[in-house]
């Protein structure tokens, strides 16, 4: 067996691997036998059929059986006499198997880059000055008070407005595009949100409890579908019920339904100190996010296109729960699987090379986890539930898997802290980062 390795690109190779004649030949026959074993065919008892017939009649069989055992037999062979680990399945392209004659094939191969850690010192990192901001905590109230509005239909002979909740049905096309056709039932919408097509919710305004309406909106530049971006699609949409929100008052009831408060100034004391903790923890979070990319700059790396499609398929999946949650889908946003893939996907390599240096740097440094960390991990999680920290010991202790994949979170949380802790840091105003 000839094998040949071809580097590619820093993680992806070439094996090509060419097996004689004789083993080619050895393996069809053994494919043939088995085959004439078990072989059912009119006129002949299991097992009595002629070779000659099998081999006519059982070809394709043999060669799907013996191209997979010597894929089998070669190909990992060669992968570990040359100490290559794939990060995927290998994708395979070969010739056609023939009695008589070697075969063929090659497999490409992605592999993990080799990491040289080398400048991970002194990163320049800007971290946002805190500053307090209580209109926050107005803004904060307001939210908590459109959360418990109640939403009250409206008479059939009111018109829809900016900040109605409105049930609708509609269908949605392109012409010339039936691949872009749609129609939805009961879809809820807020008005004035501007979560839709720019252009829709306006069409909306005015409308009443069942009329019916068509209009076309000239789709954006960014629509999921590049080739519809900038054509007209036509909205066919019939209004079924308009409801408004009624607001509830800000008062020291309004502060008792959330439990622990008398009054209103004991609830916008607690919110003031929410904010303060949730908008310290928000720059701390961004300049780790600073930090690891000042890492990826410093640390230029290849990385294996399945690990950034699995990344994708990662982020994906979280943004459509998201969305479910808030009664919203992709739809909706004007974005598809494919469009999401294409907008995201920098973001996802960065997020693995970001998590392959980080790993880097943990070996480097030789981190490690103890029983205090997984202990401080678990209380976190239980957020000062004792009967919740006894359940998330439990289940950590009974499943290794997991246990692991919290050890790994950990250690990458250390190795974020020891980079920030080598960085040299530059606080700067909230409208400086975003300038930049």
């Amino acid at each position: 067996m000839q094998v040949n390795v071809e580097e590619l690109s820093p993680v992806q190779k070439k094996i090509s691997i060419e097996i004689p004649a004789e083993r080619v030949n050895e393996e069809i026959e053994k494919a043939y036998s088995a085959i004439q074993k078990k072989a059912k065919l009119q006129g002949f008892r299991p097992g009595k059929a002629p070779m000659n017939l099998i081999k006519r009649t059982y070809s394709n069989a043999m060669r799907d059986d013996v191209m997979r055992r010597l894929y089998e037999q070669t190909l990992y062979q060669a992968l570990n006499d040359h100490k290559i680990e794939p990060v995927d399945s290998p994708t395979i392209e070969s010739d056609v198997l023939e009695q008589g004659a070697s075969f063929k094939y090659s497999a490409l191969v992605e592999v993990m880059p080799q990491i040289l850690l080398q400048d991970y010192s002194g990163l320049e990192v800007k971290k946002e000055k805190y500053v307090p901001k209580p209109d926050s905590v107005d803004a904060e109230l307001a939210r908590m008070q459109e959360n418990m509005a109640q939403l009250v239909p409206l008479d059939d002979g009111s018109a829809v407005e900016n900040g109605h909740s409105v049930s609708l049905d509609y269908s949605f096309s392109v012409d010339g595009m039936p691949e872009e056709n749609s129609v939805a039932e009961d879809a809820v919408v807020e008005v004035g949100a501007n979560k839709l097509i720019p252009g829709f919710e306006e069409q909306l305004v005015g409308m009443k409890s069942g009329e019916t309406k068509e209009f076309s909106i000239d789709l954006p530049e960014g629509y999921r579908n590049a080739e519809a971006a900038g054509k007209q699609g036509l909205f066919k949409v019939t209004i079924k019920e308009i409801k408004r929100k009624e607001l509830p008052e800000l008062d020291d009831e309004f502060a008792q339904q959330f439990g622990e408060f008398e009054t209103m100034s004991d609830l916008r004391a607690k919110m003031t100190e929410y904010h303060e903790k949730h908008e310290t923890e928000r720059i701390e979070n961004e300049l780790k996010e600073r930090t690891v990319k000042a890492l990826i700059e410093k640390n230029p790396l290849d990385v294996p296109e399945s690990m950034v499609k699995r990344q994708l398929d990662y982020m994906l999946e979280n943004l459509k729960n998201r969305l479910k949650s808030q009664q919203m889908s992709l739809d909706m946003m004007g974005l598809d699987d494919a469009g999401f893939r294409v907008r995201f996907r920098d973001d996802a390599a960065d997020k693995v090379r970001g998590g392959l240096l980080l790993m880097a740097l943990v070996e480097k440094e030789n981190i490690s986890v103890s029983d205090e960390d997984l202990n401080e991990r678990y209380e976190k999680i239980a957020a000062g539930n004792p009967d919740m920290l006894t359940r998330i010991k439990d289940y950590y202790a009974a499943n290794a898997n997991a246990k692991n994949s919290i050890i790994s979170e950990i250690k990458e949380d250390k190795a974020i802290s020891l980079l920030i802790s080598k960085a040299v840091i530059t606080e700067v105003d909230a409208s400086e980062l975003k300038a930049a």
